[in-house]
Order: C-alpha cells, then sequence, then structure tokens
C-alpha cells in the first residue's frame, strides 16, 4: 500500500512514461512541477502556450526549455481547445491545465466535438491528502467540481474513488459515506443516500470489492476513539482511505481546512473523461502539481 505521496513518483515512473499535455503551461508552478515530472522520468511534455512566456519563465527558473514539446498559441481558452484535441487524438495520456483559469479548462474538456467525455459521462474531482494527523493517505471527493451530486453523480463519485484508491495498493478500500450523523436519518438527504451507497457497495455494485459504511459522522469515520464512545465496530470506523461527501459544500471545506489549517499536501485530478486531468489551483505550489502529475499517470492506461 502507498503510504506517502511521494510514493506515488516512484510508483509512476516504475510504469514507464506517459505523455503530458499541458493547457496554457506558462508559469512558474506549473512549468517547475513539470519539469520535475520530467527529471523524473515519469512524462514527456508538451506545453501549448506562448513561447516567449515559457521561454522567459524557463530562463528565470533555470529550466532547460528543450526538454519540452511547444505548441505555439497566445489565448488560453485556444491552448485549452488545442490541448483537449491532441489527447482526443490520441497524441497524450494525461491532460493538465496551466494558467487557465478552472471555469475554461473544464468548458473545453467538456468540448462535444472532440469526444473528451463519453456520452453521459460524469467527471469528478478526486483528491487524495496526506494529512499529518491522519495515519495514512486519505481519498475524498468531490470537492471541486460538481456542487450538489444527484444520487447517480454520487455513485460515479465513489466509484471513481474507490478506483483511485486501488492504485493506490489497496485492495479493499474501506470506504465511508459522510453525513451529519452515523444514525439514519430519513428527513436529511445525505442520510438516505449514504446508506443507499452502503448497501449497494454490500451487494457488489460498486464494481469492485469494498468496506463501505454510511451514514458517519465524519469524526466516527477517521477516529477510532470517536467510533468506540458511539459503539460502533466494523472495518470502516476509524480506519477509513476514502470518503464520500454529500456536496461541495462540505468536500471543499474539508479539503482547505486539512490544507490551510492542518499542514495537508495532496494530489488531485479529474476523473470520468478519457484520460486523468489534472486540476489544481493557479496558486497551488509546485509539489502538488507534482504529485498530481505522477497521481495522473499512475491513473492513466
Amino acid at each position: 500500500m502507498i503510504q506517502h505521496l511521494d510514493d506515488l513518483v516512484a510508483k509512476a515512473k516504475a510504469r514507464g512514461k506517459r505523455r503530458l499535455i499541458v493547457a496554457y503551461g506558462q508559469d512558474s508552478h506549473t512549468l517547475e512541477a513539470v519539469n520535475d515530472a520530467v527529471e523524473a522520468g515519469i512524462v514527456d511534455a508538451t506545453l501549448v502556450g506562448n513561447p516567449e512566456e515559457i521561454e522567459k519563465v524557463c530562463k528565470a527558473e533555470g529550466i532547460d526549455m528543450s526538454r519540452f514539446t511547444i505548441v505555439a498559441e497566445n489565448v488560453d481558452v485556444n491552448c485549452v481547445r488545442i490541448a483537449v484535441q491532441m489527447v482526443s487524438e490520441g497524441k497524450g495520456d494525461v491532460l493538465m491545465k496551466g494558467l487557465v483559469s478552472t471555469d475554461k479548462y473544464m468548458r473545453g474538456s467538456l468540448n462535444k466535438e472532440f469526444g473528451l467525455v463519453p456520452p453521459k459521462g460524469v467527471l469528478s474531482h478526486v483528491t487524495v491528502m496526506e494529512i499529518p494527523a491522519y495515519h495514512k493517505l486519505l481519498t475524498i471527493g468531490d470537492v471541486a467540481v460538481i456542487p450538489y451530486p444527484d444520487f447517480a453523480q454520487k455513485t460515479a463519485i465513489a466509484k471513481y474513488i474507490i478506483q483511485t484508491a486501488k492504485k493506490l495498493e489497496i485492495d479493499v478500500p474501506k470506504v465511508a459515506c459522510i453525513a451529519p450523523s452515523e444514525q439514519l436519518l430519513p428527513g436529511v438527504q445525505s442520510s438516505v443516500e449514504a446508506t443507499l451507497l452502503a448497501k449497494m457497495g454490500e451487494r457488489g455494485q460498486l464494481g469492485t470489492k469494498v468496506y463501505i459504511d454510511g451514514p458517519l459522522a465524519l469524526d466516527v469515520a477517521i477516529n477510532k476513539e470517536a467510533a468506540a464512545t458511539k459503539k460502533l465496530d466494523n472495518p470502516v470506523v476509524g480506519d477509513a482511505d476514502c470518503l464520500v461527501f454529500p456536496n461541495i459544500d462540505a468536500g471543499n471545506v474539508f479539503f482547505k481546512s486539512c490544507t490551510k489549517f492542518g499542514g495537508a499536501e495532496l494530489a488531485a485530478m479529474v476523473m470520468g473523461a478519457k484520460v486523468p486531468c489534472v486540476l489544481t489551483s493557479r496558486g497551488d505550489s509546485k509539489k502538488t502539481k507534482m504529485y498530481s502529475i505522477a497521481l495522473a499517470c499512475l491513473s492513466a492506461k
């Protein structure tokens, strides 16, 4: 089982290089991360962006620009369109967001002309977090793409999280479906849907063998003492590998609390397209972006 985000890079290298296409890749954090990924031997990188701006940043950061293939384009939305088309045509294994805003990146990923997302496909953001206060990596979703998932979307979110946990070499992921309470509350939608997801998992309807429980309050999902106090005892409580959040409000607050208050580091990507799509904030560190590239390379076909 992969215990630390640093291990993602070693595992990705062992798989062999993947072809990375970066949309509007011309900011320092992105170029530093991509350069590190090239140096680590996990990708061959193509940057779609302004060559003059790329050269300027590379010189400032001491990066050898010749390591990259450059596709010249100055307009951010055009960079996304070109990058998506290249991936759709089989020229890339992983798509990555550079300096372009998330909304433009996501709209480009949904471009129906190039067929990156299958009909009725569900795109969802998956995050792997290394939290100093927790004893292992934690895979969570959705914190960035689907605001208020319906049950079909929530089922897709759960499946993506489980698939990612399997890439982390967790044979039987332990999945907690988060709600305000571990008691089934018929008037609370998140509680009812968590119960349904848990039952689906029991019956093998989530695509693989899992330990899954819900509804679970956050404390009993990640803290054995809290679970014991509430007389809960199963493989998931206090030892969850995965958290399925009821909506983006809950997921995003948890995510940002862990990173800003708890010193957590992370890797993140969007699943549901033909290839994994690296989606980090424009302000994220080069380390976060490097880990995200490694995670996407592990997940790529």
